[in-house]
């Protein structure tokens, strides 16, 4: 029973860091400063093949990722499988915030009055910035 009780306290204490962790990338709430973080949007050929093959694996449903290959820091984002084209993504803010890297971004698909690409797609972001050790949150 003692066991039970030290599990939930970890819980507990698991949880209650993960919340002081989301509220370091409040937008525009949190006491600290906020910093922007220079980036760059990464293209096809610019994305590591370990990393394109997670993707790869991932891209079906939604996801978000960060990976490092030792000089640099990707944050990858996708929406799933949509069943037709015309669905794009762009970064809205990338900012450091009370120790915390904050990723922003937002998706749009096909206006209603065009004409949808038929074919299947999965769109996908993948953001680029030098090496950072600070935590990384999705918003």
């Amino acid at each position: 029973m003692r066991s039970g009780k030290k599990e939930s306290w970890r819980r507990l204490l698991l949880f209650l860091s993960f919340i002081l962790l989301l509220s370091g990338c409040g937008k525009g709430s949190g006491n600290g400063e906020r910093e922007e973080l220079d980036f760059t949007v990464a293209s096809e050929a610019e994305i590591p093949p370990e990393l394109g093959s997670i993707i790869e694996e991932k891209k079906q449903a939604e996801f978000k990722l960060t990976y490092s290959d030792g000089d640099s820091l990707y944050l990858a984002v996708g929406l799933g499988r949509k069943e037709t084209g015309g669905y794009s993504m762009s970064v809205k803010a990338l900012y450091l915030q009370d120790g915390t890297i904050c990723l922003e971004t937002s998706s749009s698909g096909p206006e209603k009055d065009e004409e949808a690409i038929p074919a299947p797609s999965c769109p996908y972001l993948v953001v680029k910035l030098p090496y950072r050790e600070e935590p990384v949150v999705f918003l």
